[in-house]
């Protein structure tokens, strides 16, 4: 909303969500996040004729990211048998997470949606994302196979003060397992999964009795799926299913197939049929495949004599495919059916919310959890998604009840990352020390690193200290060229800020309680941007000889001037994958200083500072007159050659 996606690409407009069940099992986890979050690929194939038959909605497409676009470009096939980089990012395992999805209609182009107020958290910040679902997704995995890099071991820091494995708990990705992955049982699921316990004492035994309670009700009410017509068949319907759970998924399509040949009336042998499509789909790494199953469910639903937990259980999976191929539009309107048909039932409402947030329809889902929360006043899911949406407004000191008494109902889909983020960022800002006692209890949950390393998008093991010195990065010579020609660089930049051609873009991320900030930024994200070096011809000539710095997906390389007056809000970045050097240009005798963690420190010209900014820092500039740095992000030493190059763009 590094969740980008965030935030955020230039990133993305904010108020996007995380779509839910990604791998087919049912529900949404740890691994659906993976995929959506472009730590696992998704499947890929041609498109489908079959697509083109779905003319009840609009129909939206997800571009999958290249490795250097934020958003765009088709899916492409993954042929290198090399292992991907291994990452973390902190999500709900039983909720929705953070993704930036870029949706095209496949009618017409889509229209984005104008930002909110709070477009504003950015790449220096995963409040980036002014959602808590946003990254981008990198490629396509066509093996179906996921091989793991070991992380690095974690090294040690002489002092042991701020040493933390930069390692959020996340569960290792395993091989996708067809078989596993496949719903289990013909059965509408409640979106809401029983979550990990973590927390200990009277209040987690609480959330632990409400979740046992919670899970005895499903198990008590068996969906029932067979009408009149399909309890005449239904040994034929067991026989298929049989085969379908054994994984002879290309033996149960066809006894379904000739089941619904047979009976075309019957909607449980249409809605096996559609499963046992949605499994292999999964088996064959085929959207074209899922694309059929995608239409079957619906044929489903359609029939005549269908019963409501069929009907109920077919939309909603089908919504949750839809999804996942990026159809959000298409999804949102399954949803809004759903909703229409089950008035009642609160879960999908919720689930429609996140629809529209995944389309970055802040108000549209505004208005849905208004709705929930108006006929079920302590719904934690619909608390902790309308407060975010508040504080997207910036609607501060509103935000806090909501999010706070959200991550305290401990329902399913709240023990998120960004949720403690927000909440906490919240609390800072209206002077609340309590602040750090949700940064805890995101760290203890596994969302944060520490409590002063609040990244959310993380590659495990790598070292971690607030403060860097020159050798320990290993990055000396691109140090000693900074600090050699620190007078040239200053000069072309005093230059392009006299020009007042607008260059230097005002810092819009919202980090800011007061002052004027602006930046001028050459690259970002491994990229150059625009005509940005024609100002700054001989900077970017010295830095081109330094990949590590140009070639930072992950950072940015720009000029940064602060007025006298300014106060950025203590705040970090989006990821452990990056350290960030500032290069004194313009400092002023007295009154500008930095915070990171409990250690502040000022800048002197033409000297380097290093610290790696996934760790909380601050700035204060009470000087009277303005201070000019230039800012270099460099990868972070001990990723890997084969990691810089796959890690996706933040």
């Amino acid at each position: 909303m590094c969740i980008t996606q965030p935030s955020s690409p230039p990133l993305p407009p904010s108020g996007k969500l995380t779509a839910y069940d990604t791998d087919g099992d049912g529900d949404f986890d740890v691994e659906d996040a993976k995929v959506l979050l472009g730590l696992k690929e998704a499947p890929h194939v041609e498109d489908s004729p079959e697509e083109r038959t779905e003319t009840t909605e609009p129909v939206v497409e997800i571009t999958n990211q290249q490795a250097a676009e934020p958003q765009g470009a088709e899916p492409t096939e993954v042929t290198s048998s090399e292992t991907p980089a291994e990452e973390t990012v902190s999500v709900s395992e039983s909720g929705p997470s953070p993704v930036d999805v870029d949706v095209d209609d496949d009618d017409e182009a889509a229209v984005p949606l104008p930002p909110l107020v709070e477009d504003d958290f950015v790449p220096d910040d995963p409040r980036d994302s002014v959602h808590p679902y946003e990254d981008q997704a990198d490629g396509v995995d066509t093996t179906g196979v996921l091989l793991e890099e070991p992380p690095p071991e974690e090294s040690v820091v002489e002092s042991g003060e701020y040493l933390t494995s930069s390692k959020v708990t996340q569960e290792a990705e395993p091989a996708v397992d067809a078989e596993n992955q496949s719903e289990p049982a013909a059965e509408p699921e409640p979106q809401s999964e029983t979550p990990r316990e973590t927390e200990s004492g009277p209040e987690a035994e609480g959330t632990t009795g409400k979740q046992a309670e919670l899970k005895e009700k499903a198990k008590k009410k068996k969906p029932k799926l067979l009408n009149k017509l399909d309890k005449t068949i239904k040994a034929e319907i067991d026989a298929a299913e049989k085969l379908r759970k054994k994984g002879k998924l290309e033996e149960a399509l066809r006894a379904f197939d000739t089941l619904v040949l047979r009976h075309p009336q019957s909607p449980r042998s249409r809605y096996g049929k559609a499963q046992a499509e949605d499994d292999l789909a999964e088996k064959l790494r085929s959207n074209d495949m899922l694309q059929k199953a995608i239409n079957t469910y619906r044929e489903a639903a359609e029939l005549p004599d269908v019963t409501p937990d069929l009907l109920r259980a077919a939309l909603k999976r089908r919504a949750e495919r839809q999804q996942f191929l990026g159809r959000m539009r298409g999804s949102l309107a399954t949803l809004e059916r759903l909703t229409q048909i089950f008035p009642e039932d609160i879960t999908l409402k919720n689930e429609l919310g996140v629809a529209h947030l995944l389309l970055g329809d802040n108000k549209g889902a505004k208005k849905v959890y208004e709705e929930v929360l108006a006929v079920s006043p302590g719904n934690g899911f619909a608390k902790v998604h309308y407060g975010f949406i508040l504080k997207s407004e910036n609607k501060i000191a509103e935000s806090i009840p909501y999010l706070k008494e959200g991550l305290e109902s401990g329902e399913p889909g709240t023990d998120d990352g960004r949720f403690y983020f927000h909440l906490g960022d919240a609390l800072q800002r209206v002077g609340d020390k309590s602040a750090y006692h949700w940064y805890e209890l995101g760290h203890q949950h596994g969302h944060f690193a520490s409590v002063w390393q609040r990244s959310l998008y993380n590659v495990d093991g790598l070292k971690a200290q607030p403060w860097w010195t020159p050798k320990e990065t290993g990055y000396n010579d691109l140090v000693k060229t900074l600090e050699r020609n620190w007078k040239t660089i200053r000069d072309e930049a005093l230059a392009v800020m006299d020009q007042n051609t607008g260059l230097f873009v005002p810092e819009e991320e919202n980090l800011r309680e007061k002052g004027e900030w602006g930046q001028y930024t050459l690259w970002q994200q491994g990229k150059k941007v625009g005509n940005s070096c024609q100002g700054v011809p001989k900077t970017c000539s010295l830095l081109e000889r330094y990949p590590e710095a140009t070639g930072c997906k992950r950072g940015q390389i720009k000029f940064s001037v602060m007025q006298p007056g300014t106060h950025v809000w203590p705040h970090t970045g989006p990821t452990n994958c990056r350290l960030r050097m500032h290069l004194g240009l313009v400092i002023p005798k007295q009154g500008c200083r930095i915070r990171c963690t409990d250690q502040t420190r000022e800048w002197e010209e033409g000297k380097v500072l290093i610290f790696d900014d996934s760790f909380e820092h601050e700035v204060w500039q009470d000087a009277n007159s303005y201070r000019l740095i230039f800012i270099v992000d460099v990868w972070h030493p001990e990723l890997t050659a084969y990691q810089r190059q796959t890690l996706s763009p933040i």
